[in-house]
């Protein structure tokens, strides 16, 4: 369990030295704030060289023009962007 102390997942706790520990380089992103903690996280974690996918339809926001411009045009900057449909024909 990593206690999670600010925006970023990433910020204030040691969850890349367990993830790296661990090889994992790929995260899946979802959440109930895509302006917010989505955004923090995935930023955070495209500086750190993770290879992030985004899952557009289980994120969440109260502006839901934020979601939009955020998962069209900002996110696929460092992630990898699609819905859940189309990331299960991945696994």
């Amino acid at each position: 369990m990593i206690t999670k102390h600010r925006v970023s997942a990433f910020s204030g706790n040691d969850l890349e030295m367990i993830l790296r520990a661990q090889g994992i380089d790929t995260l899946v992103l979802l959440g109930i704030s895509t302006s917010g903690v989505v955004l923090s996280t995935l930023t955070y974690a495209a500086d750190l060289d993770f290879r992030c996918f985004v899952i557009k339809d289980c994120c969440r926001d109260t502006n839901e023009e934020a979601h939009r411009v955020l998962t069209e045009q900002i996110y696929p900057r460092r992630a990898t962007v699609m819905n859940s449909k189309d990331f299960q024909l991945l696994l």
